[in-house]
């Protein structure tokens, strides 16, 4: 397509389906990224410190996206596109450096790159597709956007209680225009042809942002049982569980949603709703996962005594939010989802009375058995009645 004598090629070989080296050279920032999020939540786990690890989380969680989903629009070896791809990784490198302070000192740094990275991203596609899809696409971001930016440089101004109010305001007006099709006045909401999703690429993409989070959950453990200074055989035996329970979240993830969500995507009949459908279900499967990683540190460095309250939370929330996750995912995949699921949620919260009178230790055990047993469920119930993807009809295609 001609852009004012550059050309940008869209992804139409069947190379450009996969993501592309440059692709993958970006998710080496956020990997960065999610340890920050993981290490803060690890170091002063509270109510606070989980609100304000969720909110950065989605913030990230939305520049990646945003930036993965231009990937099916524009090919990313084009040197047009390059220079943007690695500002945005760049800006985001900054943003992960600033994570320990983001609501201290580095709070306004992290608002003005932040609001930088989508308002410049945003222009830029529209620029050099002054008149196609992108551009209206960009339009839009940069309006929502804008009215966003608003909350997350006031709120760095105001600091405090204000801060954390308006930078999660911000986040879910920015999730908000996301989830109704970035409207704007006169033109409504978005259409297909403004993303031009391509499934193979985006559900790669997706499984990528997956694979980020239980890395640096291994990351996580491996670093927090290497500073212990006892090195116990207490501590020895919690690195065993919490390295169990990122293997048993891989192998739920990937069993078989995971594996099936390409085919799920091609046969759907409005694969823009299911991709967007399925970017905000890895949301929450993240989520979950460095929610996970965070209280590894914990259950490592302390891992008997009693718990105190203010990790409870976190100590069964991770593993809960990664099961509704992926809960949600077998609804993409096969239009339905998993009793075990379910129950695993039920198991969780029937645990929460006895937690204050059990040691850390014991608690991440009884996650590790109720993901053992999801699995195992998973795994016999998937080879006595095998399933084919049957992804759900979200409405008219457009």
């Amino acid at each position: 397509m001609a852009t004012g004598g550059a050309r940008v090629t869209a992804s139409t070989s069947e190379d450009a389906q996969r993501p592309a080296f440059l692709e993958l050279f970006f998710d080496l920032v956020y990997v960065a990224a999610l340890l920050g999020l993981a290490t803060k939540l690890g170091d002063k786990m509270s109510w606070a410190s989980i609100g304000q690890t969720m909110t950065l989380l989605l913030a990230f969680t939305m520049i990646w996206a945003l930036t993965a989903w231009a990937g099916n629009r524009f090919d990313p070896t084009q040197p047009l596109i390059q220079p943007l791809v690695l500002g945005v990784m760049a800006a985001s490198l900054l943003l992960a450096a600033a994570i320990p302070d983001a609501y201290g000192d580095r709070s306004l740094l992290f608002a003005i790159t932040y609001v930088t990275i989508h308002l410049t991203s945003s222009f830029y596609y529209g620029v050099i597709e002054r008149h196609g899809p992108s551009a209206t696409r960009g339009r839009r971001v940069f309006f929502w956007e804008s009215i966003a930016g608003v909350g997350w440089i006031v709120g760095a101004l105001l600091g405090g209680t204000s801060q954390g109010v308006l930078w999660a305001t911000a986040v879910g007006i920015e999730y908000l225009g996301a989830a109704f099709g970035w409207p704007v006045p006169r033109a409504g909401r978005s259409r297909s042809q403004e993303w031009r999703l391509i499934g193979e690429r985006i559900s790669e993409r997706y499984r990528q942002f997956v694979i980020i989070a239980l890395g640096v959950s291994l990351f996580v453990t491996g670093k927090a049982f290497g500073e212990t200074k006892t090195q116990r055989i207490d501590q020895a035996w919690a690195v065993l569980v919490v390295f169990t329970i990122t293997v048993l979240m891989w192998r739920i993830y990937i069993y078989r949603a995971g594996e099936l969500m390409t085919i799920a995507m091609f046969r759907s009949a409005n694969l823009h709703r299911i991709g967007h459908l399925a970017a905000a279900v890895h949301v929450v499967i993240v989520a979950g996962i460095v929610i996970t990683a965070g209280t590894c540190q914990l259950v490592i460095e302390h891992p008997l005594g009693r718990t105190p309250p203010h990790w409870i939370p976190a100590l069964l929330g991770g593993p809960a939010l990664f099961l509704l996750g992926r809960g949600l995912l077998d609804y993409v995949v096969f239009g339905r989802v998993s009793r075990s699921r379910l129950v695993g949620l039920v198991l969780l919260a029937a645990v929460v009375p006895t937690t204050p009178l059990i040691p850390p230790i014991a608690i991440t055990i009884i996650d590790l058995v109720i993901l053992a047993l999801i699995a195992t469920a998973n795994l016999l119930s998937t080879r006595k009645h095998p399933r084919e993807p049957n992804p759900p009809v979200l409405g008219d295609p457009s």
